[in-house]
């Protein structure tokens, strides 16, 4: 159970690294939405958003979901803020090491609506897999029958990743779908990472806008009816929706994300 003295701000024995505000408004959503979390986790959590501080990379962030405390409650909380909480439906299985849906229903709303909190050429989505599945699923996003895609990844099919980004695709070889993909859109066009580096880009121009309702994880969802398709059966770990990230910000992200796996020896 989360249990930080109002003194100070340090940690619960009173000395050694100060409690950071926003991942102890963290630990008071968990705590008041019925979650717990255990000391690693915690310890984990706190140095993951001091990095991302100290990277100038949080400011980016508008969600973030560590996916720790093995249950819904927990794991449906928002680091970054108290907004987009999300909502699981059945059909998943939640553990020390991640959330795994069951890849025939299972599916995860962020109540993130895209249009109202991104924009076409500014923003990312990012998804750390702790399993190597190539099938065609769709792991995360938003999408529309008509006009198709709008910010979706796909971490293996075919042997290839996919990020889509409205009008702008990629779609570079990739061995295995473990690890942090972070799909990204700036200005300059669009990037694709896999662990920090960089395995696909294009600079084709962005031509549509995006759709007015939330973004999915472990499925996409289909805009005009608000129904998920394509359902993921891989284990993740962490995910986040922000901002467009630069290369530099990609690669800190990653080293951040990795961090914070390692301490919770879910590192894949």
């Amino acid at each position: 159970m989360f249990n930080v003295p109002s003194f100070m701000g340090f940690d619960k024995a009173g000395f050694g690294t100060p409690i950071d505000p926003d991942a102890a408004a963290f630990f008071a959503r968990v705590t008041a939405a019925g979650g717990t979390l255990s000391a690693t986790e915690q310890t984990a959590v706190n140095t993951l958003v001091v990095q991302m501080k100290a990277d100038g990379i949080w400011t980016a962030m508008k969600a973030i979901y560590p996916m720790v405390g093995a249950s819904a409650a927990a794991c449906a909380q928002n680091l970054k803020s108290s907004s987009f909480t999300g909502t699981f439906s059945s059909g998943w299985t939640f553990a020390s090491t991640g959330i795994t849906g069951n890849g025939t229903s299972a599916y995860f709303d962020t109540n993130f609506n895209q249009s109202s909190n991104l924009t076409p050429s500014n923003n990312h989505i990012s998804l750390y897999s702790r399993t190597d599945i190539n099938s065609v699923v769709v792991d995360c996003g938003i999408t529309n029958n008509v006009t198709h895609s709008f910010s979706q990844l796909l971490l293996r099919s075919g042997g290839t990743a996919t990020f889509e980004n409205g009008s702008q695709k990629i779609t570079p070889t990739t061995a295995t779908s473990l690890g942090l993909y972070t799909g990204s859109a700036l200005t300059a066009g669009i990037n694709l990472y896999k662990n920090g580096t960089s395995i696909s880009s294009s600079s084709a121009a962005q031509t549509r806008a995006m759709f007015n309702n939330d973004i999915y994880i472990g499925a996409t969802n289909e805009s005009t009816s608000n129904l998920p398709f394509y359902f993921s059966a891989r284990q993740f770990a962490f995910a986040s929706i922000g901002d467009g990230l630069t290369s530099t910000e990609a690669g800190n992200l990653y080293t951040a994300v990795q961090t914070f796996q390692t301490t919770l020896s879910r590192q894949v």
